[in-house]
């Protein structure tokens, strides 16, 4: 298939150049590449021209950490799924966490996931695998052999690595087979089974909370042990000053340490969460780490401004209703973010020029693919044709009916947004087109 983009923006970085500007292309893709990129309209024949006109062109984006829940939570999301909500929010890429049922803990579940994706053809799922057995935090798997079966890092994302020495083993082994170890940072006893934050929310609605050192002191702990042991160590979606002053240090020393920021942590703390009819809290607002204080939450954002983070990361983590309307000391941790990511920094970070467009894009694309050595985000000749077409002009409002997921268990349904993604190639095949309303 010959596929013609004509009359796009861009901007010159996304091309590979370094001039600060922004221009308007015309994009061939033959089959699964990327042809020629030219400002004049390329001579021959398409089988099909999309006018982008009043649109951006950018790479498509990738994800460093979501659940789709394949095998064993099915109901709650599965690879299918989980890739059509990916393509809707401009997504071409995804990391995945191990803890499906079975656990992402042997190269057969790994390899499962690995070809179940390219079955699907949606979008691409990267699989990590379990840093250790059944997530137990008792014994390592067989880091090369996760490897061999497609696996992009080691993690037990979900609970937190409770044992310092297997940790430190954890990096060592890792690093031998050239893994980073992606953290859940959490200290389980100052977590102590809470629900949300520990602050003046949790004190007045009695429910247990969080305490933000029990990130803080697995960040830290993370940070010393990558100058110990050489290793890639990646903090998971990061919410709190403390851990954000560890990361500075480690950075600032030149550790091998990168982290990443959810769009939740951002924009949102613990005193935003909703009170429902029945005076209890909206466990839609609930997941892990909490919501932060609001001082953490602007700890986050100018961490984001100054480059402190390597990327953004949805964290998406479907649930089903029936397990949402539960309190929200039972109601399980997680929200979804795919759909909404990419609109929700344009609006509050680019818009309001806090950070510039190609920064975000980066941070959700080159920068994202990079701690996984997967090569993106640049439009170049001869490069897989993994594309977004963005509409940053006009705005959108996200309602229950938006999500391509099985879940709906977001937080920002009611927001008007700028920044939808109306268009997603994978592999030069187009997986998402709002423009006509097929998908």
């Amino acid at each position: 298939m010959k596929l013609l983009i004509k009359n796009a923006a861009t901007h010159a970085k996304l091309l590979g150049f370094q001039e600060d500007r922004q221009l308007t292309v015309n994009l061939s893709i033959q089959d699964d590449v990327i042809e020629l990129i030219s400002a004049s309209r390329p001579c021959g024949d398409f089988d099909h021209e999309i006018d982008a006109t009043g649109l951006f062109l950018a790479p498509g984006l990738v994800d460093p950490q979501v659940h789709f829940r394949e095998p064993g939570q099915e109901y709650k999301e599965d690879i299918t799924s989980g890739s059509k909500a990916a393509a809707q929010g401009g997504f071409t890429q995804v990391v995945s966490m191990p803890n499906t049922s079975p656990t992402a803990d042997n190269p057969d579940v790994v390899a499962y996931m690995k070809q179940r994706s390219q079955e699907v053809g949606i979008c691409k799922v990267h699989p990590t695998g379990a840093l250790s057995v059944g997530l137990a935090g008792k014994t390592l798997t067989d880091f090369k052999a996760l490897k061999t079966a497609g696996a992009v890092a080691i993690t037990d994302d979900g609970k937190g690595v409770q044992d310092d020495q297997l940790f430190e083993r954890a990096l060592i082994n890792a690093k031998e087979v050239d893994l980073p170890i992606l953290d859940h940072s959490e200290d389980e006893s100052l977590s102590n089974g809470g629900a949300i934050h520990l602050g003046k929310v949790s004190d007045k609605y009695g429910i247990k909370g969080i305490d933000a050192s029990s990130e803080a002191v697995h960040v830290a702990r993370g940070c010393q042990l990558a100058a110990k042991t050489h290793a890639h160590y990646h903090a998971l979606h990061v919410s709190t000053k403390a851990s954000i002053d560890a990361l500075r240090e480690a950075k600032a020393q030149g550790f091998k340490v990168t982290a990443e920021v959810s769009p939740h942590h951002l924009l949102l703390c613990d005193e935003d969460i909703p009170e429902k009819p029945d005076g209890t809290l909206d466990a839609n607002w609930k997941m892990n780490p909490p919501l932060r204080s609001r001082e953490d939450m602007m700890a986050c954002r100018q961490a984001l401004i100054d480059g402190v983070f390597d990327a953004i990361a949805t964290d998406h983590a479907p649930h089903s209703p029936d397990e949402k309307s539960l309190p929200i000391e039972q109601a399980p941790f997680g929200i979804i973010g795919l759909e909404t990511a990419f609109p929700l920094i344009y609006t509050h970070f680019v818009k309001t020029k806090q950070i510039t467009l190609t920064q975000c894009i980066d941070l959700m694309s080159q920068q994202a693919g990079a701690l996984f050595n997967i090569k993106c985000g640049r439009l170049i000749q001869d490069s897989t044709a993994d594309i977004v077409l963005l509409d940053l002009d006009n705005s959108f409002e996200v309602s229950a009916d938006f999500f391509a997921s099985k879940s709906r268990n977001s937080p920002f349904i009611g927001n008007k947004l700028y920044g939808r993604p109306v268009l997603t190639i994978n592999n030069g095949k187009i997986v998402f087109d709002a423009l006509t309303n097929q998908t």
